[in-house]
Order: structure tokens, then C-alpha cells, then sequence
């Protein structure tokens, strides 16, 4: 079989841009996987006399894919010691090589003081690095842990028993590469299924008549979605006729806004609901459905027309927002319209429209609280006025609300 050869011109990198190779980039990451052990030890004097080198180990744990066991030596791990010390270790107890690892012996204080024995090498500089253990049993620790004639009459020990705990981080290095696919994973869309579930027709099992309109829908759905459908379909005290259940109070469209909401888990375009394109027509809709999501407690739904109204807080129509603000205990809603309301440039306008008559019938306590909205905001107007007749270092400045304001710089 003859010999094929290929010559190829070694290059630097090219400098026309066309022909620059992608850039790809790796990165390392060294940490540790901490895992933690506590070991009792009850009858601690009659552990004592077991002989020098002798101990007493926990069950094994694992922490980062490994085994460990804790090793106490009521009489020392050294016979140079002479049985003066207790010992206490912590010991690799599977096969690994050089498994590196920090490691923290804590003798617990019983007392409830707080006051334990810690021997850490967490959040420490290492002159070396974590520790290397090579081989199963082998050992980090300390020989001399705790003199033994102190440690019989502290909080350490009591009812004859020792509490230890054990921490253990061992090392982990892995690279991370440029992804070589990607996957794009869509939006859910699982409003959209059950919103044209509603729209087919398809599988209906209950009837809602409205202002004489019916709406078909599905019990399950709905009961899904609110808590007071699910009493009313599913409760003890459910109705029998699901053939057509009568829903007093409430117009068409805002019932059909409610399912739009239910089934679609978004708004339905408000213009397109009550046939106009104002503004004012938006914001009705707007409070008629806040109404009905705090009658069938459909949470999201009341945030959302609260978000709705509280950006469209106007003249013909913050007296009605307020008493519906107040009628329905939307806080958030209720102060933006105060505040609004109480601006002498908004007041006069505000009272000559026949929301706000509505308001003073229905929420006659609501006028107390404006009118302290009027007289902060008039407080705050007296004593910017008089600081500047009075020739005194001028404030920088309050707005409507009493706020300090820097001046404009012209």
C-alpha cells in the first residue's frame, strides 16, 4: 500500500475579519461540597479505660461522593500522652486518592451559652491548600483535643454525654465549555389552549345566564381558577341546576370579561369589549371587573385592573375609582386617588362631577379622610409661602405633597 503525504504552510492568524476563527471561551470552578455529621456520645465515663489508641467511631456519612466516620479516643490516640488528652479525628472511609478537603470538630457547649469548642479551616488562608487524604483511614484531627480532668467537670459534658459536630468540604474542580446546541424553549402557552377551549364550545357542562345572555363553561376550569366556583359548583351547598345558574348584579360584558380572564390568564382588549376606543370607557370596564375578581376572588385579575385604574386616574372618573377603592379595600388605589383628588388644581373639577356625589352618598367617611389630604396639602403651601415672605434661608422646596425639592437651575 503506497504512502499519501500532505504538505500544509504553517500561518499566523489571519487579519482579514472574514477569516478570523471563532473566539470560544472555558471556565474552572473549584469548590467544595460541605456536608455535616453529629455524633453523640452517651455514656461517656464508662467509655473512659477502653486503653490508649483505642476508639469510639459515628456511622459513616457522605459528602461529595465520599464516606467519613468520626474517631474519639476517650484516652488519647498517643501513649506519650499518658491518657491526659481525649483525641478526636475525622477519617476518610472509602477508597479515594488524594481527596482533597477542609474540615471543621466542633465539641458542642451544652449549657445553651453558646460557648462551643471550634477547630475550623473554613473561611481560613491555607499556606498548603485543602487537605489531601490518600487512602481509607486516612485521618486529619488532633491528638491533643481537650484535656480530660477539665472536660469531665465543663458544659461540654452532661448527663455523661459528649456532643460532637463535624463539617466536611471536599474540593470539586469542574470545566465548563461553550454550549454546542441550544434549545429554545417557547413562553407558556397553556392560556392560550384553555382560551380556545372556552372559544370552541366544545365539552361545556355548566350555563350562566346574565342579564340575559348565556355563557357556556366548563365546571373544572372554573373552579380551577376560583375559589368561590368551586364552592358554588362543587360545595356542599353547590346548585343542582347547572343547566343555567343566574347571575344577579353584574352586566354582560364584565362577565364575559371575567371567563376571557379565567380561561386566557390575561386582559381582554377593553376597547374592543365595550365598542369604544375612550378612555373613560376603559376605566368603567376597569372597575366593573375589579368588582367582580373581588367577588370571585380571582386575585390576579383584581391586581391587574388595580394596576389598570391607578394609571388611569381622571377627572370624570377617580370620585367612582375611590368608592371603589374604598367599597373593595384596594389601599394602594384608594391613597393614589386621595392624593389626586385633594390637588387644588383637581378639587373643584373633581366635585362638580357625578362620581363625586355618588361617593358622598355611598362612602359619606371617605370625604373625612380627604379632607386631611387637603389640609396637609395646604399646610405645606402656608409654610413655603411665609418662609419666603419672612426673607429666611428658602427652603429648597416642597411640592403638592410636602416633599423637599431641590430648585430647577436655569
Amino acid at each position: 500500500m503506497g504512502r499519501v503525504s500532505v504538505n500544509r504552510e504553517l500561518s499566523g492568524p489571519s487579519t482579514s475579519s472574514s477569516q478570523n476563527p471563532p473566539v470560544t471561551t472555558s471556565i474552572s470552578r473549584t469548590e467544595t461540597v460541605n456536608g455535616s455529621h453529629e455524633f453523640k456520645i452517651s455514656g461517656y465515663s464508662l467509655a473512659k479505660g477502653i486503653g490508649i489508641g483505642k476508639y469510639v467511631a459515628s456511622e459513616t456519612f457522605m459528602v461529595g461522593g465520599y464516606s467519613w466516620a468520626i474517631y474519639f479516643y476517650p484516652d488519647g490516640k498517643s501513649v506519650e500522652d499518658n491518657a491526659v488528652y481525649v483525641s478526636l479525628f475525622i477519617a476518610l472511609a472509602s477508597e479515594g486518592t488524594d481527596v482533597r478537603a477542609l474540615f471543621e470538630l466542633t465539641l458542642l457547649d451544652q449549657s445553651g451559652k453558646g460557648h462551643h469548642k471550634v477547630h475550623s479551616h473554613f473561611g481560613r488562608a491555607l499556606e498548603s491548600g485543602p487537605y489531601s487524604l490518600k487512602y481509607r483511614g486516612s485521618m486529619w484531627g488532633y491528638k491533643r483535643f481537650f484535656k480530660r480532668t477539665p472536660l469531665e467537670t465543663s458544659d461540654f459534658l452532661k448527663d455523661d454525654c459528649l456532643s460532637i459536630s463535624c463539617c466536611v468540604g471536599v474540593v470539586k474542580s469542574q470545566t465548563e465549555g461553550p454550549k454546542i446546541y441550544s434549545i429554545a424553549v417557547p413562553p407558556s402557552d397553556i392560556g392560550q389552549h384553555f382560551g380556545r377551549l372556552l372559544e370552541s364550545g366544545k365539552g361545556t357542562d355548566v350555563n350562566f345566564e346574565v342579564n340575559g345572555e348565556i355563557f357556556a363553561a366548563h365546571k373544572l376550569v372554573l373552579a380551577a381558577r376560583s375559589p368561590v366556583f368551586r364552592a358554588q359548583l362543587f360545595g356542599p351547598l353547590k346548585d343542582r341546576n347547572t343547566q343555567r345558574i343566574k347571575v344577579e348584579d353584574m352586566e354582560a360584558p364584565v362577565f364575559k370579561a371575567l371567563l376571557h380572564f379565567i380561561y386566557w390568564d390575561a386582559l381582554p382588549d377593553m376597547e374592543e369589549l365595550v365598542g369604544s376606543n375612550t378612555k373613560w370607557a376603559s376605566t368603567l370596564m376597569a372597575q366593573h371587573l375589579l368588582a367582580a375578581a373581588d367577588r370571585y376572588a380571582v386575585e390576579r385579575l383584581r391586581l391587574l385592573c388595580e394596576a389598570e385604574l391607578s394609571d388611569g386616574v381622571a377627572i370624570n372618573t377617580v370620585a367612582t375609582t375611590l368608592a371603589l377603592a374604598e367599597q373593595h379595600h384596594c389601599s394602594h388605589v384608594k391613597d393614589i386617588c386621595l392624593k389626586f383628588i385633594a390637588l387644588p388644581e383637581n378639587l373643584k373639577a373633581v366635585m362638580q362631577t357625578d362620581g363625586f356625589e355618588y361617593l358622598r352618598e355611598s362612602c359619606p367617611f371617605i370625604l373625612t379622610e380627604l379632607l386631611r389630604h387637603v389640609a396637609r396639602i395646604g399646610e405645606y403651601s402656608i409654610a413655603c409661602r411665609d418662609n419666603q415672605n419672612q426673607n429666611e434661608a428658602p427652603l429648597d422646596g416642597c411640592d403638592a405633597y410636602g416633599r423637599r425639592v431641590k430648585p430647577r437651575l436655569h
